[in-house]
Protein backbone atom coordinates (compact mmCIF):
# COMPACT_ATOMS: atom_id res chain seq x y z
CA UNK A 1 0.00 0.00 0.00
CA UNK A 2 1.33 3.19 -0.56
CA UNK A 3 1.89 6.73 0.91
CA UNK A 4 -1.27 8.40 -1.16
CA UNK A 5 -3.15 4.65 -0.79
CA UNK A 6 -3.00 4.91 3.20
CA UNK A 7 -3.68 8.44 3.08
CA UNK A 8 -7.14 7.93 1.37
CA UNK A 9 -7.89 4.86 3.80
CA UNK A 10 -7.06 7.17 6.99
CA UNK A 11 -9.04 9.98 5.54
CA UNK A 12 -12.32 7.66 5.12
CA UNK A 13 -12.10 6.14 8.18
CA UNK A 14 -11.66 9.23 9.88
CA UNK A 15 -14.81 10.94 8.22
CA UNK A 16 -17.00 7.44 9.66
CA UNK A 17 -15.48 8.81 13.01
CA UNK A 18 -16.27 12.43 12.32
CA UNK A 19 -20.15 11.45 11.26
CA UNK A 20 -20.48 8.92 14.22
CA UNK A 21 -19.09 11.67 16.44
CA UNK A 22 -21.56 14.41 14.82
CA UNK A 23 -24.20 12.40 15.28
CA UNK A 24 -23.88 10.77 18.75
CA UNK A 25 -23.00 14.37 19.90
CA UNK A 26 -25.96 16.35 18.51
CA UNK A 27 -27.98 13.96 19.89
CA UNK A 28 -26.41 14.30 23.48
CA UNK A 29 -27.02 18.09 22.98
CA UNK A 30 -30.04 18.59 21.60
CA UNK A 31 -32.39 15.86 22.63
CA UNK A 32 -30.94 15.41 26.35
CA UNK A 33 -31.30 11.50 26.51
CA UNK A 34 -30.10 11.06 29.85
CA UNK A 35 -32.86 13.43 30.88
CA UNK A 36 -30.69 16.14 33.13
CA UNK A 37 -32.12 18.81 34.17
CA UNK A 38 -31.08 22.24 33.03
CA UNK A 39 -30.58 23.45 36.91
CA UNK A 40 -27.75 21.24 37.93
CA UNK A 41 -25.87 22.56 40.74
CA UNK A 42 -21.90 22.18 41.29
CA UNK A 43 -21.80 18.95 42.86
CA UNK A 44 -24.46 17.10 40.13
CA UNK A 45 -22.29 18.63 37.30
CA UNK A 46 -18.87 17.41 39.10
CA UNK A 47 -21.07 13.84 39.46
CA UNK A 48 -21.03 13.61 35.59
CA UNK A 49 -17.57 15.48 35.37
CA UNK A 50 -15.97 11.64 37.30
CA UNK A 51 -18.37 9.57 35.70
CA UNK A 52 -16.79 10.80 32.29
CA UNK A 53 -13.19 11.02 33.43
CA UNK A 54 -13.53 7.00 34.19
CA UNK A 55 -13.74 5.97 30.26
CA UNK A 56 -10.29 7.58 29.40
CA UNK A 57 -8.96 6.74 32.59
CA UNK A 58 -9.72 3.03 32.44
CA UNK A 59 -8.60 2.64 29.22
CA UNK A 60 -5.36 4.63 30.10
CA UNK A 61 -5.21 1.82 32.80
CA UNK A 62 -5.53 -0.46 30.32
CA UNK A 63 -2.67 0.93 27.93
CA UNK A 64 -0.24 1.06 31.08
CA UNK A 65 -1.03 -2.48 32.40
CA UNK A 66 -0.52 -4.02 28.19
CA UNK A 67 3.48 -2.21 28.53
CA UNK A 68 3.86 -3.47 32.29
CA UNK A 69 3.03 -7.02 31.43
CA UNK A 70 4.64 -6.93 28.14
CA UNK A 71 8.12 -5.14 30.21
CA UNK A 72 7.63 -8.06 33.10
CA UNK A 73 7.53 -11.15 30.75
CA UNK A 74 10.20 -10.88 28.24
CA UNK A 75 14.33 -10.63 29.33
CA UNK A 76 14.85 -7.41 26.55
CA UNK A 77 12.24 -4.84 27.91
CA UNK A 78 12.16 -5.40 31.59
CA UNK A 79 14.55 -3.00 32.41
CA UNK A 80 12.55 -0.24 30.48
CA UNK A 81 12.62 1.99 27.46
CA UNK A 82 14.92 3.94 29.39
CA UNK A 83 17.92 1.80 29.50
CA UNK A 84 17.27 -0.47 26.58
CA UNK A 85 16.46 -0.45 23.10
CA UNK A 86 13.23 -2.87 23.81
CA UNK A 87 11.90 -5.06 21.52
CA UNK A 88 9.44 -4.21 18.80
CA UNK A 89 6.63 -4.92 20.74
CA UNK A 90 7.39 -2.96 23.21
CA UNK A 91 7.56 0.68 21.26
CA UNK A 92 4.67 -0.37 19.57
CA UNK A 93 3.01 -0.35 23.07
CA UNK A 94 4.62 2.57 24.16
CA UNK A 95 3.36 4.44 21.09
CA UNK A 96 -0.08 2.99 22.08
CA UNK A 97 0.29 4.36 25.53
CA UNK A 98 1.48 7.32 24.29
CA UNK A 99 -0.88 8.74 22.12
CA UNK A 100 -3.50 7.12 24.75
CA UNK A 101 -2.60 9.58 27.36
CA UNK A 102 -2.44 12.47 25.20
CA UNK A 103 -6.12 12.03 24.24
CA UNK A 104 -6.80 11.35 28.15
CA UNK A 105 -5.39 14.39 29.20
CA UNK A 106 -6.89 16.44 26.94
CA UNK A 107 -10.58 14.93 26.99
CA UNK A 108 -10.02 15.44 30.37
CA UNK A 109 -9.23 18.67 30.26
CA UNK A 110 -12.50 19.09 28.02
CA UNK A 111 -15.23 17.18 29.55
CA UNK A 112 -15.09 18.72 32.86
CA UNK A 113 -14.94 22.32 30.85
CA UNK A 114 -17.99 21.03 29.92
CA UNK A 115 -19.39 20.35 32.88
CA UNK A 116 -18.66 23.74 34.54
CA UNK A 117 -19.57 26.03 31.57
CA UNK A 118 -22.85 24.56 29.79
CA UNK A 119 -26.27 24.14 30.27
CA UNK A 120 -27.29 21.02 32.59
CA UNK A 121 -29.58 20.05 29.97
CA UNK A 122 -26.37 18.97 27.62
CA UNK A 123 -24.87 16.98 30.39
CA UNK A 124 -25.33 14.09 28.15
CA UNK A 125 -23.06 14.80 26.15
CA UNK A 126 -19.65 14.57 27.79
CA UNK A 127 -20.83 10.95 29.14
CA UNK A 128 -21.64 9.88 25.16
CA UNK A 129 -18.05 11.38 24.94
CA UNK A 130 -16.79 9.27 26.92
CA UNK A 131 -18.44 6.42 25.19
CA UNK A 132 -16.93 7.35 22.10
CA UNK A 133 -13.58 7.61 23.66
CA UNK A 134 -13.92 3.79 25.55
CA UNK A 135 -15.05 2.44 21.56
CA UNK A 136 -12.19 4.57 19.59
CA UNK A 137 -9.85 3.58 21.88
CA UNK A 138 -10.81 -0.01 21.79
CA UNK A 139 -10.85 0.37 17.83
CA UNK A 140 -7.28 2.22 18.00
CA UNK A 141 -5.70 -1.09 20.03
CA UNK A 142 -7.51 -4.04 17.83
CA UNK A 143 -6.46 -2.06 15.03
CA UNK A 144 -2.97 -0.57 15.54
CA UNK A 145 -1.17 -3.96 13.62
CA UNK A 146 -2.78 -3.49 10.22
CA UNK A 147 -1.60 0.05 10.15
CA UNK A 148 -3.07 3.64 10.00
CA UNK A 149 -6.04 3.44 7.64
CA UNK A 150 -7.46 0.80 10.06
CA UNK A 151 -6.95 2.55 13.41
CA UNK A 152 -8.31 6.04 12.02
CA UNK A 153 -11.95 5.02 13.13
CA UNK A 154 -10.89 4.37 16.30
CA UNK A 155 -8.40 7.54 16.89
CA UNK A 156 -11.07 9.38 14.91
CA UNK A 157 -13.77 8.63 17.98
CA UNK A 158 -11.21 9.30 20.23
CA UNK A 159 -10.39 12.92 19.35
CA UNK A 160 -13.05 14.09 17.48
CA UNK A 161 -15.84 14.15 20.38
CA UNK A 162 -12.98 16.28 22.40
CA UNK A 163 -12.58 18.86 19.29
CA UNK A 164 -16.25 19.05 18.74
CA UNK A 165 -16.91 19.52 22.74
CA UNK A 166 -14.12 22.45 23.11
CA UNK A 167 -14.85 24.20 19.91
CA UNK A 168 -18.73 24.44 20.98
CA UNK A 169 -17.33 25.54 24.84
CA UNK A 170 -14.84 27.86 23.33
CA UNK A 171 -18.07 29.68 20.92
CA UNK A 172 -20.45 29.59 24.23
CA UNK A 173 -17.48 31.60 26.27
CA UNK A 174 -16.67 33.89 23.53
CA UNK A 175 -21.20 34.61 22.99
CA UNK A 176 -20.98 35.23 26.64
CA UNK A 177 -18.23 37.85 26.78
Amino acid sequence: MDFAEKQRGVFQRMIVGALVTAIVLLFGALLNPFGFASDWDASERLWVGAVSLTSPAVLLMVSIGRLAMRRFYHADDIDGGGLTHGSEEAKKLQSILQNTLEQAVLAGFVYLAWVAVMPGSTMSVPLLAALLFALGRVLFFASYDKGAPFRGTGFALTFYPTIFMLVVILITLMAGL
